[in-house]
């Protein structure tokens, strides 16, 4: 199985951006844990502060991987573009986030991702990445 996981703008600034949110571990660090953990499954991981080469990437994802685990950050709540790519892959998509977006500010509630995602997980800090490949596994079963 392969999955890619990408992460949108402010993402590459986890461990230093509000660490009482989004934690001290920086994504680099917690890749490589994953990758270590399931050995089985080939991860490729992607991060950009560019709506277009998010795009980009879940539409080539269509052919090369099984499964896209999506942390759009603010892009989530704002995109149409990235919902719209979202909708024209058959490979399914996982929206991810860190907190609990309901949990936040209200602009953070409405979602461009979710309508065309497979499924969400969302307020289970950094361990939400472990719940989405997880739930990929269950598929596969």
């Amino acid at each position: 199985m392969k999955i890619l996981i990408l992460n949108g703008p402010n993402l590459n600034l986890l461990g230093k951006r509000e660490p009482d949110v989004y934690g001290k571990q920086t994504f680099e660090e917690f890749f490589n844990q994953l990758q270590s953990n399931f050995e089985t499954i080939k991860l490729s991981y992607f991060q950009s502060n560019i709506e277009g080469e998010l795009i980009t990437k879940i539409q080539e994802a269509d052919d090369d991987f099984d499964g896209v685990i999506l942390n759009a950050g603010a892009y989530t709540h704002t995109s149409i573009g990235i919902g719209d790519a979202i909708k024209a892959i058959s490979t399914p998509v996982i929206e991810v986030h860190i907190s609990n977006t309901f949990g936040r500010e209200e602009f953070r509630h409405q979602s461009y991702i979710s309508p065309n995602a497979q499924g969400v997980i969302l307020g289970f800090g950094i361990q939400s990445y472990i719940l989405a490949i997880q739930s990929f596994m269950i598929e596969e079963v």
